[in-house]
């Protein structure tokens, strides 16, 4: 994988005074108007893809005419989704099926960040498995660094008897839980995962992320695996350890392997919570794209507490006007 990824803890000095300039920066939310004042200072964008790039299976009209265009530019080019329902390899499948020429380096999925947080810490010494609430994502990018799992697809259909003296029983081999984006997630599934969390002695308790909602097609919106950790926290009163955004896992992992540096890297989301935030907790600028889950309206609601540097209606804004 080229570069280890530092496993989460509190926030390092580095981060908070890289945060405390983004939101001093970023006190104030403009429309942006010119391309040119954002393009001048940044040579590394990092997209978001649900929402920024697509919704659902639908690109966001001229979004590769804007890619094309950055990439001209001479601009680095990143795609940052805490959707693990598909590995690197897979993302790449959809970038190139809606006809998006993207490397499979440029993308960061929250299913290669719970591979990669297993692979810093070394799991694959202490002969564990894992158990995984999730799809083929998390399956395939553990199967890249040998880490043995069950769960997952499989156990779609299973059912636990729950007749007088029925039970569920669990591996007592399993050293992680991961807890990712689930279609198939059932009762089964939670029962084993809190079995293994709760008995297993030193068994993590891993979230790709805490995403509310998800964009599975574009015609509404749809209960996100914050909704799946939810169960999980729920019945064994722990906190996950999260490596999707806005966890500084990614970032650190794109900074160190490219040699990048913060000030000139800008995150370009649709949500306040974990892309905008992602953006200012680890010292980026940040633009704010009206094309995703959040609207004007909340952008400038006092609910809101989170102010992007920019806001657009999409990332066609960055051409030239």
């Amino acid at each position: 994988r080229g570069c280890a990824m530092r496993p989460p803890a509190a926030m390092t000095s580095a981060h908070a005074e890289a945060a405390a300039e983004a939101a001093a920066a970023g006190a104030q939310t403009k429309k942006l108007e010119s391309p040119e004042e954002l393009l001048d200072r940044v040579n590394t964008f990092i997209f978001d893809c649900d929402g920024v790039i697509w919704r659902g299976d639908a690109v966001i009209d001229r979004v590769p005419e804007v890619l094309d265009y950055l990439r001209s530019k001479g601009k680095r080019l990143f795609f940052v989704t805490n959707n693990s329902t598909k590995s690197r390899e897979g993302y790449l499948g959809k970038f190139t099926g809606l006809g998006l020429p993207v490397e499979a380096e440029e993308i960061f999925s929250s299913s290669f960040a719970a591979a990669a947080y297993l692979e810093e810490i070394n799991f694959k010494s202490t002969g564990k498995k894992v158990y995984v609430i999730g799809e083929v994502g998390i399956q395939e990018e553990l199967d890249l660094i040998g880490v043995p799992h069950i769960g997952g697809p499989q156990d779609k259909d299973k059912q636990p008897n729950m007749k007088s003296g029925g039970m569920v029983e669990h591996d007592h081999d399993v050293g992680a839980v991961i807890v990712g984006f689930d279609r198939y997630v059932n009762y089964y599934k939670i029962q084993y995962a809190q079995l293994c969390i709760n008995e297993n002695p030193g068994c993590l308790f891993i979230a790709t992320n805490l995403d509310a909602v998800t964009h599975l097609t574009d015609a509404q919106e749809w209960a996100g695996n914050g909704s799946m950790v939810g169960a999980i926290r729920g019945c064994t009163g722990r906190e996950p350890i999260v490596v999707g955004k806005p966890s500084p896992l990614m970032i650190d992992y794109i900074v160190n392997k490219y040699n990048v540096q913060r000030k000139e890297i800008c995150m370009v989301g649709d949500r306040l919570d974990t892309d905008i935030l992602f953006g200012q907790n680890n010292g980026l600028s940040t633009v704010l794209t009206l094309s995703g889950v959040t609207t004007e309206e909340k952008l400038f609601g006092p609910k809101n507490s989170i102010s992007p540097d920019y806001y657009v209606p999409s990332i066609a804004e960055f051409l030239p006007h």
